[in-house]
């Protein structure tokens, strides 16, 4: 019932890889976009990846694209994030939300899990 939960999260040293996963009640998930947003310590959140309904598009920050992929299962109602070749500046609590239209601005997303902490060790 609009629920959002991450997990995967943990202490990965550069170069090593994670994967998040969002579970999401079916309205939820049924959204046309869902997506992972990331906040570092003192800084605001920003996007990182986000993908349609119909799993047919995909969108990704800058700094992240090429090393992470967002993907999603409609059997079991779960979005993930699939990250490789991490860095240092990717250590940040990861959430994963969901939206009717696809916006870069946090503001413009309605539904929020509680976040999952990745820590890149250099």
């Amino acid at each position: 019932q609009g629920q959002l939960v991450e997990s995967g999260g943990g202490l990965v040293q550069s170069g090593g890889s994670l994967r998040l996963s969002c579970v999401a009640s079916r309205r939820t998930f049924l959204k046309p976009i869902m997506g992972w947003f990331r906040q570092a310590p003192g800084k605001e959140r920003e996007f990182v990846a986000a993908i349609n309904a119909e799993g047919s598009a995909t969108y990704y920050a800058a700094s992240v694209k090429g090393r992470f992929a967002v993907s999603r299962d409609s059997a079991k109602d779960t979005l993930y994030l699939q990250m490789n070749n991490l860095k240092p500046e990717d250590t940040a609590v990861y959430y994963c939300a969901a939206g009717s239209n696809f916006m870069m601005t946090p503001s413009s997303w309605d539904n929020w899990g509680q976040g999952t902490q990745v820590t890149v060790s250099s």
